[in-house]
């Protein structure tokens, strides 16, 4: 459903490369023939009348803090490139940044992109089996990491998969290279790769609803792609003067990085950045003592700072919007910012493959609580029913966008193109089902296939499923989804135990921790059953929707 209702008529004027397509009869995303992520962020300020501003302030645990501007990281971003391509670096390479909110991984992204490699984000919550896998399938031969994350996870990154060269921001450990070293190559001589708007640029390995996680592989084109919906959900105050950006989530996905920390530097804006673990009453400090004004949080976050509601209406604070995603916002969330902190909330809804279907933008049209929001200009966004077929408003339909989408990513990490599982005649599937009402807002209803949608992460059954299956004690294990007012979904685990084990709490901790520790923190299942048979369809298959009916009825 294309929107061009009158709310839209001026959006163009925020949206530099957003543009009305008389010919197709509805607003367009204009793509340039050549993008770089690199240059068109911190590049593109570096040389400018931006090259002394802030890019980033990074606050170290123990308070000291550090700025560097534009025209610094740029600096360092050169010389990283140049030590990267002496260890072979080249056009189109997977390059792993396993680091956290750093100034380390903005230099590392600015230079992997500047040599038209690819880079691979590894997130520092992930246990050694994710590790292996996403190492072994990427193939990176190089990682610029934390050797103290390393240790802690209990791998030697030089003996896992091909990696050749380990890049350590901390103290390197033997055969390593020291992060220092890196950043004293001569880089006078170093120009950077010019690269097509459709060449691949990010790698990031997402959960589906089955198997183990796929590389999804976007170019340099999706950043151009997704301003005109971040504008929006801004509120159209992304280049408002005085702005300064923070997200408490982690760069390492998209919501920490594409949704905030890339748009903000395209924007020239300054950028806040901790490793301090969330945590709601330092969150109001950390956010009045660095001036921040505008911010990406799951609703999860969100439902922590309402939790200590008189903490922030103790700080001055400068915010302004938040923008929110990953789950459906409860709307007594979006009345506490409006009303106890005065704050706009704009919710958007997407999906990591193509994001920013749609969304809220109060400076354009009014936010309703509980509402997902309209569909955003230049999306063909619709709801369809099995067949592909439109479904009417106010009745509940998948909803789909249009296959030229400009988000679109360019497909799995060796098997590029769009997924047939995606496809529906002209549409993309999402598997998340809302209804439409007659003034074109979104009302959410909640998924039709097996992936776990908690907290903002994306947790597939499989993988859970695959690491408590390798503890001794169990023989089978079925994962399912759980509604849950706080993370909008939980995991839970039914597990058949093997002959003369039974279950207990002591034993439930156990599996608890096994999957923390293997898997992912975020992945741990909640809650376990133990049951001596699974219900199974006349072709033996686990019925999956009869366990997320008793999980629900919590037997």
């Amino acid at each position: 459903m294309t929107d061009t209702s009158p709310y839209f008529a001026d959006v163009s004027t925020a949206c530099s490369n957003l543009s009305w397509n008389e010919g197709q009869g509805r607003y367009v995303i204009d793509i340039p023939e050549n993008a770089n992520i690199a240059a068109d962020t911190i590049g593109r300020h570096a040389s400018g009348a931006n090259r002394d501003k802030p890019a980033l302030i990074f606050e170290h645990d123990d308070g000291r803090v550090e700025t560097f501007t534009f025209a610094e990281i740029d600096d360092m971003a050169n010389r990283l490139a140049v030590s990267l391509r002496a260890m072979g670096v080249g056009e189109g390479d997977p390059v792993a940044v396993h680091v956290g909110q750093r100034p380390e991984t903005a230099i590392a992204h600015m230079a992997i992109y500047k040599l038209g490699a690819v880079v691979l984000t590894l997130s520092q919550m992930y246990g050694p089996d994710t590790l292996l896998h996403v190492l072994g399938h990427s193939g990176a031969r190089v990682i610029v990491a934390e050797n103290t994350v390393w240790q802690r996870v209990g791998l030697d990154p030089l003996k896992t998969a091909k990696l050749a060269h380990v890049i350590a921001v901390d103290t390197p450990g033997d055969g390593m290279t020291a992060w220092s070293d890196c950043l004293d190559s001569d880089a006078s001589g170093f120009t950077p790769v010019l690269t097509k708007a459709e060449a691949p640029a990010l790698l990031m390995y997402t959960s589906g609803s089955t198997g183990l996680p796929k590389g999804l592989l976007h170019s340099h084109r999706v950043l151009h792609a997704y301003m005109p919906s971040v504008a929006m959900f801004y509120d159209l105050e992304l280049e408002r003067a005085d702005a300064k950006f923070w997200s408490p989530a982690d760069w390492a996905w998209v919501g920490g990085l594409l949704d905030l920390v890339l748009p903000a530097w395209m924007a020239g804006q300054t950028v806040v950045a901790s490793q301090h673990r969330f945590d709601a009453d330092w969150a109001f400090e950390f956010m009045s003592r660095h001036g921040v004004t505008h911010s990406f949080m799951t609703p999860t976050a969100l439902k922590r700072l309402a939790e200590v509601s008189e903490s922030g209406k103790s700080h001055e604070l400068a915010l302004r919007v938040v923008c929110t995603g990953g789950e459906s916002l409860p709307g007594e969330i979006v009345r506490w910012l409006d009303e106890t902190l005065n704050v706009t909330c704009n919710e958007f809804y997407g999906l990591t493959e193509f994001n920013h279907l749609i969304g809220n933008c109060r400076a354009l049209y009014p936010v309703r609580p509980g509402s997902m929001g309209r569909a955003y200009p230049g999306r063909v966004v619709d709801l369809i029913d099995d067949e592909g077929n439109p479904v009417p408003d106010g009745e509940v339909g998948e909803i789909a966008a249009r296959d030229d989408d400009r988000t679109l990513f360019l497909g799995y990490w060796g098997d590029l193109g769009v997924p047939e599982r995606l496809r529906c005649g002209q549409w993309l599937r999402t598997s998340d089902l809302a209804r439409r009402d007659s003034d074109g807002y979104y009302w959410y209803q909640g998924r039709n296939d097996d992936l776990i949608k908690s907290a903002g992460y994306r947790i597939g059954p499989a993988e859970i499923e695959d690491t408590l299956l390798r503890h001794s004690d169990v023989v089978e294990a079925a994962v399912v989804g759980k509604s849950d007012a706080d993370r909008g979904a939980i995991v839970v685990a039914f597990i058949k135990l093997a002959s003369g084990k039974e279950g207990s709490p002591e034993l439930t901790r156990e599996l608890q921790d096994y999957v923390k520790q293997n898997l992912a923190f975020y992945k741990y299942p909640r809650e376990i059953h133990y049951v001596t048979e699974f219900p199974l369809t006349s072709s033996s298959k686990i019925r999956r929707g009869e366990l997320r009916r008793i999980a629900e009825q919590g037997a």
